[in-house]
């Protein structure tokens, strides 16, 4: 770690912690607001949902941002810009002053990005899935406000609570600018360049999609847990967002260990135990359940959301070291725009039919696809490591089916032989065939094969320009689950200059 990042993985960290009980203010001290404001159902919805919209559009240009200009000043300029919202909140008596201070609030939730981009400068590969998941932790700033902005709101009432804020936003403002790292490394590319290096990258999209589910699902929960459970099981507000708190803490200490996980072992791995949670946790929650059974739904919801935040900011670095700030931007985006659906649809679900089973059955659609991409996109990581492998090897290497046909050769194959792909493949190895050996050679040589499995020897062949040369040469047969022979692989070098070489010496 570069010394002059020392102070940064805290100072973020608690930057994210201002940020995010800034966030929701909204939907913690709802049922208080309600109190002086009428509000619908839906328009309730609409209020503790719309600071969600700002917050995910701006990680956008707020990640590329962190890029050129470092995080200091992002940090400290969204927090003195957010004064304007927070004050206006405070004394907003309308639905509309509601939805504007609202949406301008969202500006505290886009600071994520801010330290997703920064953080990692600071720290080598093997570790950015564990720095990532503790900056993660700053998440615990909705538990905070969740829990004590009710508690505080009881003895001073719901604007005064709002008012406070503004002086955590304006020590934390003050702190990046004292404590920030003024010589962070920046990039200059443009915003159109990074965007152009990305857009057509699948990984972009599936990261985007996965955290769309996972951290979508811990936004949702969060801003919508508070007034579900004063409506639908008669808790007081304060047990309310204590309970939600609950919920919070939950995901936001498995965030780091989805990272660490992911750091250890695999982060697909850890991915598909996160959608097969998800997928379950849904369906269950979609039956009328006793106030005992659905807080562990919900709890198993918490702990799979978290890890999943976890691994998949593990994930970015790992394929996007070059434009972390605008992919972090568009992941996290994602993410938040995850969060400010499912309110929405949950409340229109309920108005329509009575009850929420369609909605969170919707949940567990979602992640069921997300698990199945997950082990596909696996097994094709897997696949082209494989190919990696064999394309990157000196040696050279030819695949033949069980019928002895030609089916892929990599470069080294080529600079050997001097025939491209596209001359052997379809043909049989005998078109190397340089006439040296007998029919008992390749007799003896194919017996091994089916005996032992393999055969290794020197053998003489023919390049495309007539040369004969001397390889040693390497054959498997490749075998099914059934034991039938699948394939065969040819893993060979040339050998004459070392043989004639040995032949002068001695």
């Amino acid at each position: 770690m570069r010394n002059s990042g020392r102070m940064q993985l805290p100072l973020q960290t608690l930057s994210l912690v201002a940020g995010f009980m800034s966030w929701v203010i909204l939907s913690s001290l709802l049922p208080y607001i309600k109190e002086d404001i009428s509000l619908t159902q839906q328009q309730s919805t609409w209020v503790t949902a719309v600071p969600v919209i700002l917050g995910s559009i701006l990680r956008i240009p707020l990640g590329f941002w962190t890029n050129r200009f470092g995080a200091r000043w992002n940090f400290a300029v969204s927090f003195l810009a957010l004064l304007a919202p927070v004050s206006f909140i405070s004394i907003a008596d309308s639905f509309a002053d509601l939805i504007l201070g609202g949406f301008l609030l969202g500006l505290s939730g886009a600071t994520f990005s801010i330290g997703v981009t920064s953080l990692p400068k600071y720290y080598p590969k093997q570790k950015h899935g564990v720095i990532n998941g503790i900056y993660g932790m700053g998440n615990v700033g909705t538990a905070i406000t969740a829990f004590a902005a009710p508690v505080v709101a009881d003895r001073i009432g719901w604007q005064s609570t709002v008012q406070l804020y503004l002086v955590l936003l304006v020590a934390v403002a003050a702190a990046n600018l004292l404590l920030g790292d003024k010589k962070e490394n920046r990039a200059k590319v443009s915003f159109k360049t990074q965007i152009g290096a990305v857009y057509r990258n699948d990984k972009l999209w599936l990261l985007s999609l996965f955290y769309f589910i996972t951290f979508g699902s811990f936004v949702a929960f969060t801003v919508y847990l508070p007034n579900f459970l004063v409506s639908n099981f008669d808790l007081t507000k304060a047990d309310a967002g204590l309970r939600t708190a609950g919920f919070i803490a939950l995901a936001t200490l498995a965030r780091p260990i989805g990272g660490w996980l992911s750091d250890r072992w695999n982060a697909f791995i850890v991915l598909m135990f996160v959608f097969g949670g998800l997928t379950l946790s849904g369906v269950f929650l979609s039956f009328s359940l006793s106030f005992g059974q659905f807080t562990v739904g919900v709890l198993l919801v918490a702990l799979c959301a978290g890890l999943g935040n976890g691994a998949v900011f593990k994930m970015v670095p790992l394929y996007f070291s070059k434009q972390g700030g605008i992919v972090n931007g568009i992941v996290s985006a994602m993410g938040g725009l995850g969060g400010f659906f499912p309110p929405l649809v949950l409340t229109a679900l309920m108005q329509m039919t009575g009850h929420y089973a369609i909605g969170f059955m919707a949940l567990s659609e979602f992640a069921l696809v997300s698990f199945v991409l997950v082990i596909w996109t696996f097994y094709q990581e897997k696949l082209r490591l494989s190919s990696t492998i064999i394309e990157s090897t000196i040696e050279a290497i030819l695949i033949t089916d069980a019928n002895s046909v030609i089916r892929s050769v990599n470069p080294a194959f080529t600079a050997v032989t001097g025939y491209s792909p596209e001359e052997v493949v379809g043909k049989k190895p005998s078109v190397l065939k340089s006439g040296r050996q007998g029919k008992d050679f390749y007799a003896e040589m194919w017996q091994s094969i089916r005996e032992k499995g393999y055969w290794q020897g020197e053998i003489w062949n023919r390049r495309k320009n007539g040369e004969v040369y001397l390889e040693w040469l390497n054959i498997t047969a490749i075998r099914n689950d059934a034991g039938e022979v699948k394939y065969y692989a040819g893993m060979f070098s040339d050998i004459s200059k070392a043989s004639h070489a040995a032949m002068k010496s001695g």
